[in-house]
């Protein structure tokens, strides 16, 4: 018996067997804090500018707040947390820019959004708090 195939051996199994370890929480997203915010009309105001105007939207889907700035855009996206309380993902739209977004959940009706990126050639950097305020109309 040769040392060589039997350490050819076992490097193979070690190498699938770290590949079996690497995190998949980007490849798979699920996202469940979104699940639980509460569908209904939701206002959204500007943090740090008090002057801008409010933005109301119906929430059906929790995931809508993920692409502010990119609404209609059809976009990949990379999820890099995913917590009970929180959520970020980098998104990409070709054509049409990129973005990151953190979603940090309070209750189920009030949260905060940061969202930053890049959107028709220029930047934004943007900071909403986001509260249910009824169903929607």
């Amino acid at each position: 018996m040769t040392l060589v195939p039997t350490l050819a051996r076992l490097s193979g199994w070690l190498g699938c067997a770290l590949v079996a370890a690497m995190p998949v929480a980007a490849q798979a997203p699920g996202l469940a804090m979104l699940g639980t915010l509460e569908r209904g009309q939701w206002q959204l105001r500007d943090r740090d500018e008090a002057s801008a105007p409010v933005r109301n939207l119906c929430l059906g889907d929790a995931r809508l707040l993920l692409q502010l700035r990119h609404e209609r855009a059809q976009c990949s996206r990379y999820v890099i947390e995913d917590e009970a309380r929180s959520v970020t993902i980098h998104y990409t739209c070709p054509g049409a820019g990129h973005g990151r977004t953190t979603i940090r959940k309070e209750t189920s009706r009030l949260v905060q959004i940061d969202t930053q990126g890049i959107a028709n050639g220029a930047p934004f950097s943007i900071a909403y708090e986001a509260r249910r305020i009824g169903p929607c109309n």
